[in-house]
């Protein structure tokens, strides 16, 4: 798991938990304050030094457990980042 987070594109309010699940198009949040589904946000996942960049949108929102996160623009430094984090997870 590592660390993400969250804002909120349009009201800019800020949200951090932690990743699972994470795949090629997207990831679940663990956080007890999941923000609705739809909204759209900006994020960021930190393992150590690294950092992944992108936009996204909230697929589905469970209160007091989290909430699934579509990636929708990823920033193109970011795309290696995202490899090797799935690399190291298949081995």
């Amino acid at each position: 798991m590592a660390r993400i987070d969250l804002t909120d594109l349009q009201t800019e309010k800020h949200i951090s938990g932690h990743t699972k699940d994470l795949n090629l198009f997207g990831c679940f949040v663990e956080t007890p304050t999941p923000f609705s589904q739809d909204t759209k946000v900006r994020l960021q996942i930190s393992l150590g030094e690294t950092q992944f960049v992108a936009q996204g949108k909230v697929t589905y929102s469970r209160p007091n457990s989290g909430m699934g996160i579509a990636f929708a623009t990823i920033e193109p430094s970011s795309l290696p980042v995202l490899d090797g984090w799935l690399a190291s997870l298949r081995s």
